[in-house]
């Protein structure tokens, strides 16, 4: 698996372990949110993982889709969402 796509994975993982900061609430996470993202986020690292890169053409995350439905407004989690999001939807390009 690219590199890159690993980090960004392992990266957004950890953050979203992570207990919310204020400011992370201020913009519109709640903790259901951030577990929910962190596990989805967590599936797709497995899946990639399990099966190699070439899954990441059947992954089509809309995280930043969720975070809008849910009012995220943008911050540190949202970016490391959205490179998560990006690597995995660059990957299969």
């Amino acid at each position: 698996m690219n590199t890159n796509l690993t980090e960004a994975l392992d990266q957004a993982v950890a953050a979203l372990k992570a207990p919310l900061e204020p400011m992370d609430r201020e913009q519109g996470w709640t903790d259901d949110l951030r577990r929910e993202i962190q596990e989805e986020i967590s599936v797709n690292r497995s899946a990639l993982r399990r099966h190699g890169p070439w899954m990441a053409a059947y992954l089509r995350p809309r995280l930043d889709e969720w975070m809008a439905r849910e009012g995220v407004q943008p911050g540190r989690l949202h970016e490391v969402v959205m490179n998560a999001q990006t690597r995995i939807t660059d990957a299969h390009t």
